[in-house]
């Protein structure tokens, strides 16, 4: 394989202004989350007014995805981050002031409308500064959004144990966080035009939109295998295998320390394997870790656990490259980079946040270990589909190269 030429400067500066956007929004989500429970309190919402305002904060968010998409095929991806990230920050203090549950409602899709359009725009971007590179580098942005979680989250509880209140943790992220941006606004990178292969061989637009769409199918699929581990893992250990309460919820933090983990390391795996057997490998991975999960409960007592956390940790590694293989691919295609990256994110936002609930009726209904099996079905359909629809939106790829174009030279 020929040596790739190192990137100039300021491909590398861009690539440091990406993971700062990232690890920031993940700060603002993982504070955001972890303030829920003060805010439930400050306010006595209940289970059911909360619920209605995390459904508000996913819906202002999905319409925002499909919007922001235009918006960065129009003013260039560079341009939008610029603005929506220290806005999707400031934003924060809407909810934190809300004086009652109206207001807190219409705040709460206000705030997602910010989460959602700084996702496309800034995932835009990454796929515009990894096309620079001329070597997969998305995964670790996704990886460094885990750990700006984590880092929110932290802060949170710290504060809190501190004494601090839940709402003046809120207004002080809401507040210092945007500054935070700026700096790493400053190293994003110019726009990129689409590659010379991508441009020679750009598919029909009807066909490419269709494509596209069965990416966002895959994505959707991928995602509910997410939320499916990162909402009911836990519960399942305690529920299904009678875990100890201390011991329930580590299933989860092995499946999320796994997906964090891959994707910090996980781009030099694709640069071997290419995106089409990257996505089978992962899809199979998840798929075999969610069959341990619902072998654990035919396995003895005291293996069942064991069994189970091998499989979440096992399923964790392989979806942890799914969505960015797909982002990274459907960015390489050609142009409207922006719409089809708006359109394959709200498909995986649907199946992250829409998946674990309905699978919340299907084990009320029958059982958990049998709603368990459609995140292990989806997680089958990425294996299947994922390859054959990466290798139609890039059908001049070779076998080691298929989801990054050749990169950019200075003129």
């Amino acid at each position: 394989m020929h040596k790739l030429p190192r990137p100039d400067r300021v491909t590398v500066r861009a690539r440091m202004g990406v993971f700062g956007y990232f690890f920031l929004l993940g700060i603002t989500v993982g504070m955001w989350s972890a303030g829920l429970p003060a805010l439930n309190e400050r306010l006595d919402l209940g289970p059911a007014r909360l619920g209605t305002v995390l459904l508000l904060v996913a819906a202002g968010a999905l319409v925002a995805m499909l919007l922001a998409g235009p918006l960065v095929d129009r003013y260039s991806s560079r341009r939008v981050s610029w603005f929506t990230g220290p806005l999707s920050a400031v934003l924060v203090i809407g909810p934190a002031l809300a004086p009652g549950y109206l207001w807190l409602a219409v705040l709460a899709v206000v705030f997602g409308i910010g989460l959602g359009t700084v996702e496309v725009a800034i995932n835009a971007h990454s796929v515009e500064v990894e096309r620079r590179y001329g070597r997969p580098i998305v995964s670790a942005f996704h990886g460094v959004w885990s750990l700006g979680g984590a880092a929110g989250g932290l802060m949170t509880a710290a504060g809190l144990q501190a004494g601090l209140d839940g709402q003046v943790l809120l207004i002080a992220a809401a507040v210092v966080v945007p500054f935070a941006y700026l700096p790493c606004a400053r190293l994003l990178g110019p726009a990129v035009e689409p590659p010379r292969a991508a441009q020679a061989t750009l598919l029909s637009g009807t066909t490419r939109w269709g494509i596209v769409a069965v990416l966002g199918v895959v994505a959707f699929a991928g995602h509910l295998s997410e939320g499916a581990a990162m909402d009911w893992a836990a519960l399942h250990a305690r529920w299904v295998l009678d875990a100890d309460p201390a011991l329930a919820p580590l299933a989860y933090t092995i499946f999320s320390v796994a997906m964090t983990t891959v994707r910090l390391l996980g781009d030099p795996l694709r640069a071997r394997l290419g995106a089409v057997r990257t996505i089978r490998l992962a899809g199979v991975l998840a798929a075999c870790g969610y069959a341990l999960v619902l072998a654990a409960g035919a396995v003895p007592a005291g293996l069942a656990v064991v069994c189970a956390w091998a499989g979440w940790g096992l399923a964790g590694v392989g979806l942890a490259t799914v969505i960015p293989v797909i982002f990274s691919a459907v960015g390489a295609s050609g142009d409207s980079v922006g719409r089809a990256l708006a359109l394959v994110t709200a498909f995986g936002y649907t199946g992250l946040l829409a998946g674990p609930a309905a699978l919340g009726f299907v084990a009320e209904s029958f059982s958990l270990p049998a709603a368990l099996v459609i995140p292990a079905v989806f997680a089958v359909v990425v294996a299947v589909a994922g390859g054959p629809g990466i290798r139609a939106i890039l059908p001049t790829a070779r076998p080691a190269e298929d989801a990054v174009p050749e990169p950019a030279t200075d003129r």
